[in-house]
């Protein structure tokens, strides 16, 4: 089994080809994809986990954007959506050491080891994302499987399904619930789900059993996970001449319950600042 060994500073200037390749602008899968595909890295290479249900790829390539971002190449909007900056569309390699010492000097995350493997977490926004991520993930994995059904019942509702129901049947061929999606009040599929709480990475296999035990069900069928999917898993899910899969991680489970504030909320923090020079000048 080939284990993972590219540190984050390994990774930015392939991060930064990825760009250009995808045409300037791409997601965060995007880019993964493409990165993987750069270094030729093998299945096991790609899922091999840092903590929690994050792949060590998935977590230092967020370092690498991090890096990229503050060297001015790279931007990122608030859709999850990178692209480069009119410096970044210059420049298709860069002097890593370099680059990450102008960074530090700039104020960046302080370099733990000499071979910049993991900086400090505190420094970048898209890793303290993951704290607040795996305290919820933590909680889904350790509620009952029938509570996390529940959960995802209400998601679902809160998403735009109508009539969500959960099978609650033994034998059901791994489905778990089933409802309606209405697009536009003309477009109706009827879609069936199954909820996994994974504590890491999800086949493959899994992928297929599901989508054969919906055939003839359902239009859509849709398969989420507290844990995170295998690079063949998401493959099988979209493979050419098979009915799609639509697959929610635990990353984007744990964003889609904080933006329906289900369970997680946002506190806006008041800062008040007092202006020393306007009572000078009463």
């Amino acid at each position: 089994m080939a284990s993972f060994e590219y540190t984050f500073d390994q990774l930015i200037n392939p991060c930064l080809q990825a760009l250009h390749n995808l045409g300037g602008s791409a997601t965060n899968d995007e880019i993964e994809a493409e990165v993987s595909r750069l270094l030729k890295l093998g299945e096991d290479q790609v899922n091999e986990i840092h903590r929690g249900n994050v792949t060590k790829l998935d977590y230092r390539l967020r370092w690498a954007r991090n890096y990229l971002k503050r060297a001015g190449l790279l931007d990122n909007s608030s859709r999850g959506v990178w692209s480069l900056t009119d410096k970044g569309k210059s420049l298709k390699i860069v002097d890593v050491k370099d680059l990450v010492r102008r960074v530090a000097a700039l104020g960046g995350a302080a370099i733990k080891r000499k071979q910049f493997q993991e900086p400090a977490e505190e420094e970048d926004d898209e890793v303290d994302e993951l704290n607040w991520q795996e305290d919820v993930l933590d909680i889904v994995k350790a509620i009952p499987a029938a509570a996390f059904e529940r959960l995802s019942q209400r998601l679902l509702r809160e998403l735009g399904f109508k009539n969500v129901e959960i099978s609650g049947k033994a034998g059901d061929g791994g489905i778990d619930g089933k409802g309606i999606l209405n697009i536009g009040s003309i477009i109706t599929f009827r879609v069936v789900f199954q909820c996994k709480r994974y504590r890491d990475t999800v086949s493959a296999g899994v992928v297929r059993d599901f989508r054969g035990a919906l055939q003839g069900r359902a239009d859509k069928g849709l398969l989420i996970t507290t844990g995170t999917f295998t690079r063949d898993a998401r493959a099988e899910a979209q493979r050419d001449g098979a009915l799609a899969i639509d697959l929610m991680d635990g990353n984007e489970l744990a964003q889609k319950l904080k933006e329906l504030t289900l369970g997680v909320s946002v506190e806006m923090v008041e800062r008040v600042t007092v202006n020393a020079d306007w009572f000078q000048k009463l």
